[in-house]
């Protein structure tokens, strides 16, 4: 999950929200081809959007029979700008709706794609440069953090000892802790370490064994990520010392989200950054063709805590994530 920008507004006609149920697919005036541009399932979350893209997809060509989407998948940026090339010259998309491998390597290509004609929908990490696209639909990287704080706060009643385990450093990372930060100020909960574990399973692990081994009492862990989070849980295990505090992890993932169902007291919770923002993404990019309303700005996804009552609702047992 490398770069995001900054989020500042959403505006997403409220018609073009609810069309996609209201309209039939005789409403299609003509023929369009939609280009889904995303990364290979290198890590869990991408293996999530992956998931979700193929389901929209066939969900989205049932409804609207003139709609055809076409999906790439592509593990460099190099690969993902080629993959760009061929939609536009092979497929002669009308739309696309892209999750760039990297900020900085997709913002040319992206930009070419832009000057040709096409839609643009640009999924979850900005682009370099504002203003290329027409609709930008991202997860709220503050308010994940901003949830994850609060949850921790009220749960230790204001007081306590808790690590932390940031993230890859990126803007993202960035917004997640300032977030985090706000939410604990003014109480006296205690952050004895904050260390980068990069989304990473194994690296959470090495990170918590680290932690356990200098600390004698942790009363929470914000692992910010459910990768990161399944590191730690193993640690804390190994470590025998589950009954001694708990974890606070973010994304979504279906094996935190049946842990949370279950009612481990170990994982209480989790905060959503879905991957599922990806079928958003192609619904409201499906709708510049079908709604008579506008569908261009900014479409923020909310990062609601996920509790033992509501985690039904966001588990996918067929996801790989």
């Amino acid at each position: 999950m490398p770069m995001i920008k900054t989020a500042v507004a959403t505006f997403v006609s409220a018609a073009a929200l609810t069309s996609a149920i209201g309209l039939s697919s005789a409403a299609v005036a003509q023929e369009h081809t939609i280009g889904v541009s995303i990364p290979a399932a290198t890590h869990g979350w991408t293996g999530g959007v992956n998931y979700h893209a193929e389901e929209a997809k066939k969900r989205l060509e049932a409804l609207y029979p003139d709609i055809e989407i076409t999906i790439s998948t592509a593990s460099t940026p190099g690969e993902q700008a080629n993959d760009l090339e061929d939609l536009v010259s092979l497929r002669n998309i009308d739309a696309l709706v892209v999750l760039p491998f990297e900020s900085g390597p997709l913002t040319d290509p992206v930009r070419r794609v832009k000057d040709s004609g096409v839609f643009v929908t640009v999924v979850d990490r900005g682009l370099n440069q504002e203003g290329i696209e027409d609709l930008y639909v991202a997860g709220n990287n503050h308010e994940l953090g901003r949830v994850s704080g609060e949850y921790i706060r009220e749960r230790l009643d204001g007081e306590g000892d808790i690590v932390v385990l940031r993230g890859i450093p990126t803007v993202i990372d960035d917004e997640r802790v300032q977030g985090f930060q706000e939410a604990i100020e003014g109480s006296d909960v205690n952050i004895l370490d904050m260390q980068h574990a990069n989304w990473n399973r194994d690296d959470g692990f090495e990170v918590m064994q680290d932690y356990l081994a200098r600390f004698d009492n942790i009363d929470a862990v914000w692992a910010q990520d459910d990768d990161i989070a399944l590191g730690v849980i193993e640690a804390v295990r190994q470590a025998g010392r589950e009954d001694e505090l708990f974890i606070v992890g973010g994304a979504g993932m279906k094996d935190i989200i049946k842990r949370v169902m279950d009612g481990d007291e170990l994982v209480p919770v989790d905060v959503l950054y879905p991957p599922g923002m990806i079928a958003t993404a192609m619904d409201l990019t499906v709708q510049h063709f079908v709604s008579n309303g506008p569908v261009v700005g900014e479409y923020i996804l909310g990062s609601p805590l996920i509790t033992q009552e509501n985690a039904e609702q966001y588990y996918f047992p067929d996801s790989p994530f």
